[in-house]
């Protein structure tokens, strides 16, 4: 039975229903069988999660703080990718420049990284961040969830010059999200070779020059 006290008890609660998620699908997830893969006695999950939609919403939260975790480099699989530039929390006027090299080998890093040891929990997300789609109440959560990640992003090509951070973020995230879903779940995920962090480089750099482009 766990022993973890109730500010870590949500964490756990979520952190093992986007593993039930990554294991079996939107079908495996609820209370009980949350309860049971957590250890926590009967009951618990509901306790601080009393709706499927309030426990879908701290799986959002859950892993926007992971994938959060991963871009500033502190990675808990503990194979951090390096880095990305501009996710120090500093404001665009107080970043010096950056090198647009340095800054595609660390998002392909990032993506490497998503591909492989991050790969089940892409795979949750995905799968968790449809369900928005046909529930109306989880939208806002979705939302929230997505919202940090973007600021992220604009802090990435802020420091890389872009004249327009918020757009060029906008499509750099489209960008990333359409990769790691065409080579975890597309049509030809099965079929084609391990992710190659030579390979992921040099789309990292045409994704990142594509975004800094002056807009039309």
């Amino acid at each position: 039975m766990s022993t973890s006290p109730p500010a870590d008890r949500r964490t756990l609660i979520a952190d093992t229903a986007i593993g039930l998620v990554a294991a079996a699908g939107l079908r495996g997830l609820t209370h009980r069988a949350v309860d049971a893969a957590a250890g926590l006695p009967a009951g618990s999950t509901s306790y601080y999660l009393r709706t499927r939609t309030a426990l879908i919403g701290a799986c959002y939260q859950r892993l926007a703080e992971l994938d959060l975790a991963d871009v500033d480099g502190g990675s808990p699989f503990g194979t951090a990718p390096p880095a990305l530039p501009g996710t120090s929390g500093r404001g665009p006027a107080d970043r010096g420049p950056v090198d647009r090299e340095a800054a595609a080998a660390a998002l392909a890093g990032l993506l490497y990284h998503w591909l492989t040891v991050g790969r089940e929990r892409q795979l949750a997300r995905f799968e968790l961040s449809l369900e928005a789609a046909r529930n109306p109440e989880l939208e806002a959560d979705l939302r929230r969830a997505g919202r940090e990640p973007r600021v992220r992003a604009a802090g990435i090509v802020a420091a890389l010059g872009a004249d327009r951070p918020e757009e060029a973020a906008e499509l750099l995230v489209a960008w990333t999200e359409g990769l790691l879903y065409d080579r975890l779940a597309g049509a030809l995920a099965r079929s084609r070779p391990a992710p190659d962090l030579a390979e992921l480089t040099a789309v990292a750099r045409r994704m990142l020059a594509a975004a800094l482009a002056d807009p039309a």
